[in-house]
């Protein structure tokens, strides 16, 4: 192979696009474009390369500019969209009576609850469980004016509907009992970080402010102060250092429900309990950095808590993909923030605490790097002042920047506590702080745990959520099918991938010719597709190509940390130079270069653009849209004839794409076909993703909507197949058969095309096989096969 100079080539390419112009191929041109190489010996006049394009120049790493760009992208898009989500949101809103701005919010509740995951019903209980000690006493601590007990209490249901009724997730905490009458009933969520006992002062350690929550049980207030998890950290079996809240948050993001929306569930089933219990008694809740996040939320939701305090969370929300990625809610930020948040909660009270946020850097060793950091004080001002404009009229969000229990007390029953000085309750003898802060250490473990098994319960329950989802597409004929599919299309594109609604650039291509063997030519190429966003990857254009000939075309995709070159040089351990082997069969190829490269630069491209409703495929997507409109711009191509091919990475984009680029053909998935679902959720099987460091694979409640199968199900009819190595660790053969035998079934048993998939077996490990597959392109692109000859 001869790699000519980047003079010489862009020189050629110039000359190219003048030729190109003019609407004639120049013998001389082909000519000069070979002086670097061996003679072109096909008969005939041969095509030299792509037309209307302008010299690409220069010489950075195109890979990691088109990163640097996509990232530049997403964080405009974040700026912009601040304007467009206060315009959809005011324009949801009625104000023309209280009456009717309250019932104009039911549907912004109900798209909130979707977001963070509380979508599933509660169940009731008459009491919570009193959580006896060791001794068998149930009584915790106690001073005069309160008791402290430890109670456990039922949230969720089985996902089953045959198991609905028996408990499946639970809360625990403690129950602060005034002594006297029940004034009002409070829910106070500390920080992940702190325990219920540190919070109610039975174990040393909280700062100022003084407990809260044994100021309002000295009030007169029945509180209840749940247990979060924790951010304790823990190395998984996979190697990846995880927080619990992401070990968790990861497998429910998967299944359409959140952590966050866990803990705001079981915050309302213990508001169930005060409202059913004493329904004459106002609610309020209280909460502290992640209780903030979660008071906020809990409020929001339900218009029963009367009063609400936010302390050390409220403010911009535009850098909340830096926080941690258990606060990752899909779409959030296109619709809900600060102020929008505060808006469902009025004309009820709501408190600002300005307290500090709590100091919290995760590393990201495996797991998501994230850090949160005090909001600015004019920031959260300005966010004020924005919610009281936009709000309806009254004091109804109130900025408390000293202790707030007397505000908290004040709206929730109009009473001047003033400075009260909490009680402190007592331990009985017996018991120590360090037997206390043991026993919520086991607590703590038992949660993690019980969480787990509710997020795989609802794992096993997907598939049946998945079939009913599917349930309408018509399979009377193919057309009818096809019809269809398309309300589907709209909903994977929409609502799991995620559009930019702005139409695509112009071309403006630009090109170089890099690679020549005496078979065929490598030309970069580069595509303008949104302002910062460019789309690259390289030509290969067989020489025997001749003027007037429109030959197939098979896009080539790399994989994590890929780069073009991988398919065709090198003879790489995974791809086997797969794309100069079908080049040299006399296919077009054509190998772009995809934006997940460069570890955390890319991941954290995934974590801005999801708080918009939008994922990294929602910009590989237009790249690709872009390539193909391309690719049948260029005389020597045939555009109805255009495959993909992708491995590993490249192959989660084969389920993707095609979905969504309907003018591939077809598609193959080499080395990533799967039970998709199980392997971001299953907390048990060995291949799942659940305790690796691709923090940024989660993608939002495929478990109710597309599994591979699914996705299939959108590249249908065209011919789709599955290149499978018996010792990739990708998956296990049994779940890989399992998910295709539903693709096999579609294809050949419902619709009656089983000709046009098939999966191909070998004994090989994560790698193109390339047997198959090459059979299967040269069958369904008509294209004549050496092999046969």
């Amino acid at each position: 192979m001869v790699n000519l100079g980047r003079f010489l080539s862009s020189h050629v390419a110039t000359l190219l696009s003048l030729a190109g112009l003019l609407g004639v191929w120049l013998p001389c041109i082909n000519t000069m474009a070979q002086v670097a190489g061996p003679s072109n010996k096909s008969v005939g006049l041969s095509i030299s390369g792509p037309i209307d394009t302008l010299p690409l120049t220069g010489d950075v790493d195109l890979a990691s500019e088109m990163v640097a760009g996509i990232d530049r992208f997403a964080l405009q898009q974040i700026a912009i969209n601040g304007g467009d989500r206060a315009k959809r949101f005011d324009a949801a809103v009625d104000r023309g009576s209280p009456q009717r701005f309250s019932d104009s919010l039911i549907p912004l509740r109900n798209k909130l609850a979707q977001m963070v995951g509380a979508r599933d019903q509660r169940l009731t209980f008459q009491v919570p469980e009193i959580i006896s000690w060791g001794d068998g006493e149930s009584l915790l601590a106690q001073c005069p004016t309160f008791t402290v007990q430890a109670i456990r209490w039922p949230v969720l249901g089985d996902p089953s509907p045959q198991l609905e009724d028996l408990p499946s997730l639970w809360g625990d905490g403690l129950l602060l009992l005034p002594t006297g009458d029940i004034v009002a009933s409070v829910v106070v969520l500390p920080d992940a970080d702190q325990s219920p006992e540190l919070v109610c002062g039975l174990t040393p350690g909280l700062p100022a402010p003084p407990q809260i929550a044994c100021q309002l049980a000295q009030a007169g207030c029945r509180v209840v102060v749940p247990a979060l998890v924790s951010r304790e950290m823990e190395k998984r079996l996979a190697g990846a250092e995880l927080t619990h809240r992401e070990y968790l948050h990861r497998a429910a993001f998967e299944l359409g429900r959140t952590l966050a929306g866990f803990e705001v569930q079981t915050t309302l089933a213990m508001v169930d309990w005060f409202v059913h219990t004493h329904p004459d008694r106002p609610v309020g809740i209280y909460g502290y950095g992640e209780g903030g996040l979660l008071a906020l939320l809990a409020a929001a939701l339900d218009p029963r808590i009367q009063v609400t305090c936010v302390s050390g969370f409220w403010g911009p929300r535009e850098k909340c993909w830096a926080e941690p990625i258990d606060r990752n809610f899909f779409g959030m930020l296109r619709y809900f923030g600060a102020v929008e948040l505060a808006l469902l909660v009025a004309p009820r009270s709501l408190i600002i605490h300005t307290a500090p946020v709590p100091s919290v850097r995760l590393p990201g060793r495996g797991g998501a790097p994230a850090e949160i950091i005090n909001p600015d004080r004019q920031d959260v001002q300005r966010l004020a002042t924005r919610a009281r404009e936009r709000g309806p009229q009254g004091a109804w969000l109130l900025e408390s920047p000293q202790n707030p229990t007397a505000d908290i007390c004040d709206r929730l029953f109009g009473c001047d506590v003033g400075d009260i000085a909490p009680a402190r309750p007592q331990l009985p003898s017996v018991r120590t702080t360090e037997d206390l802060a043991a026993w919520r250490a086991r607590q703590e473990r038992q949660r993690v745990k019980e969480i787990d098994r509710h997020n795989q319960a609802l794992l096993r329950e997907s598939s049946f959520v998945r079939q009913q989802f599917m349930s309408q597409l018509d399979l009377g004929s193919l057309d009818a099918y096809e019809k269809s599919l398309e309300h589907y299309r709209e909903i994977f594109r929409d609502e799991v991938i995620g559009q930019f609604d702005q139409p695509l650039s112009p071309f403006n291509a630009r090109s170089r010719r890099s690679w020549e063997t005496e078979s065929w030519t490598g030309h970069e190429v580069v595509l303008d597709v949104f302002p910062d966003v460019f789309a690259y990857g390289v030509l290969l254009l067989p020489k025997d190509v001749t003027a007037g000939e429109q030959r197939p075309v098979v896009v080539c995709q790399h994989g994590l940390e890929g780069r073009p070159t991988d398919v065709f040089l090198g003879n790489h351990r995974a791809y086997h130079d797969f794309a100069a082997k079908l080049c040299e069969r006399g296919f077009i190829i054509f190998c772009p270069q995809n934006p997940y490269i460069f570890a955390d630069r890319f991941r954290t491209l995934q974590r801005k653009l999801q708080p918009l409703g939008k994922s990294l495929f929602s910009v590989i997507v237009p790249q690709h849209q872009q390539l193909v409109d391309w690719l049948k711009s260029q005389p020597f191509v045939d555009g109805d004839r255009i495959a993909f091919y992708g491995l590993s990475y490249g192959g989660k984009a084969a389920m993707r794409i095609p979905p969504l680029v309907t003018d591939y053909c077809l598609s193959i998935c080499s080395a990533d076909f799967n039970e998709w679902v199980l392997k971001n959720a299953s907390s048990r099987d060995s291949f799942s993703y659940i305790g690796t460091g691709e923090y940024e694979i989660f993608e939002w409640d495929l478990g109710s909507t597309f599994n591979y199968a699914e996705m299939a199900a959108l590249i249908c009819p065209r011919p789709f197949m599955v290149e499978r190595g018996h010792f990739d660790g990708v998956a296990k053969d049994e779940w890989v058969a399992f998910e295709y035998a539903k693709v096999r079934r579609l294809y050949a048993a419902k619709l009656g095309i089983g000709e046009r998939t098939e999966i191909e077996w070998f004994a090989g490990p994560h790698t193109i096989n390339g047997e198959g597959t090459f059979r299967f392109l040269h069958r369904h692109l008509d294209w004549p096969s050496p092999d046969a000859q």
